[in-house]
């Protein structure tokens, strides 16, 4: 293709609605590229929508943002203006929240803390935040803490599903809630603390493809409610399964939303609320990079890029997939299977294998994609590389 016209063809492809928002502010990007060697950029519309998408649907009642998926200021004031709230997993969360929203009701946090030390309890207590159980040993060591709270109980509902080992937050493999055999004790322990259960929780595990999961555990919540008189909200977790690669479908909200209304035809009685992460900021946002280095070695070829698994530790950590994309010459065709690596001292930093790439040279603006959950908050100075700024478009 002549290089007039494959220009005139990626402008076309780059106006149409239906491309992705990185594609759309494609300028923007390299723009920034021009000014940054690495950061992390989100896109604010793409965050609204996400909300909205959640926040419309008739089967959920609240939608809590799970905070420990990105902190960033402007996202989460863009969040609380679309109308949803927060789950948050630490005080410092908390604490961090009520800076970046002064104003904040405390009824809109939910804190689900696990294996903390007694004074998060209590210090949530003090700050009129409702908290969630997930283990018995606080009510049978720490009785006192509980007395006259109103608190959800994580219960592990057997089953559960994600797309690494280290992502399944349910089962006997997994340190997260309080099994089923136990609620008659729970059920003991939270009389004799003057405890009162008002919510119901669970949370299956992280990129979940399958709509129907959220059914199956609202029915298990369900009936683990129906032993508490007070309980009023089943609260499904997070996990909706974000697309990782070109092609993907995207998550059936549609399957998710009939298969909730179904549960609330046979428990009128319960609130469902959810508590995503990843599916409301994952795809809004990528790490951009610049090409630094490449080289060969024997059949293999290397593409080196300015930040590494200090910026985005998900390959290294889950192996998880990130579509990495040559902004600077996005349509040009492909010149073979390329390792795309960062410059931590590591062998094990390496950002995508395989990857068919067009032939890039030092200084192209490379994006890794879904970078908009887990990148930022999990970074670190390892090596003492700089974490990269974070940029929102139209925060």
């Amino acid at each position: 293709m002549a290089k007039a016209e494959r220009e005139t063809s990626e402008s076309r492809l780059a106006d149409s609605a239906d491309s992705p928002w990185w594609l759309r502010r494609r300028g923007d990007l390299l723009k920034i590229g021009d000014r940054h060697l690495n950061a992390y950029v989100y896109d604010g519309d793409s965050v609204r929508r996400a909300a909205r998408r959640l926040l419309d649907l008739e089967a959920i009642d609240r939608v809590l943002f799970a905070m420990k998926s990105n902190f960033n200021p402007d996202i989460l004031r863009l969040l609380a203006a679309e109308g949803a709230d927060f789950e948050c997993v630490s005080p410092q969360e908390i604490e961090h929240l009520r800076r970046t929203l002064p104003d904040l009701d405390p009824g809109r946090i939910l804190f689900t803390p696990n294996f903390a030390p007694r004074e998060d309890y209590a210090w949530a207590r003090e700050n009129g935040v409702c908290m969630t159980l997930d283990n018995l040993y606080p009510l049978r060591a720490w009785p006192e803490t509980f007395r006259g709270a109103r608190v959800f109980v994580r219960i592990d509902p057997g089953v559960g599903r994600g797309h690494h080992e280290h992502v399944i937050t349910s089962g006997e493999q997994s340190k997260f809630g309080i099994p089923r055999f136990e609620i008659d004790e729970l059920e003991s322990l939270a009389g004799a603390a003057g405890a009162t259960v008002i919510g119901i929780h669970a949370h299956s595990g992280s990129g979940i493809p399958e709509a129907d999961t959220w059914g199956l555990v609202a029915t298990a919540l369900a009936e683990v409610a129906d032993r508490f008189p007070e309980a009023t909200v089943l609260d499904l977790g997070g996990g909706l399964g974000v697309p990782s690669r070109a092609g993907d479908p995207e998550f059936d909200l549609e399957g998710m939303n009939r298969a909730l209304m179904e549960v609330r035809e046979r428990y009128p009685d319960y609130s469902i609320w959810l508590e995503p992460g990843r599916y409301l900021v994952a795809e809004d946002g990528v790490l951009l990079d610049h090409v630094t280095q490449l080289k060969g070695k024997g059949e293999k070829r290397y593409v080196g890029v300015s930040t590494g698994m200090n910026a985005l530790i998900r390959p290294s950590l889950y192996g998880a997939y990130h579509e990495i994309v040559n902004l600077t010459r996005y349509g040009e065709p492909t010149a073979g299977a390329v390792t795309v690596v960062g410059p931590i001292c590591e062998t094990g930093d390496t950002l995508g294998h395989a990857r068919d790439l067009p032939d890039c040279q030092e200084h192209d603006v490379m994006l890794l994609l879904n970078a908009g959950a887990y990148g930022r908050v999990m970074a670190s100075e390892y090596n003492l590389r700089p974490v990269p700024p974070e940029i929102v478009l139209d925060a």
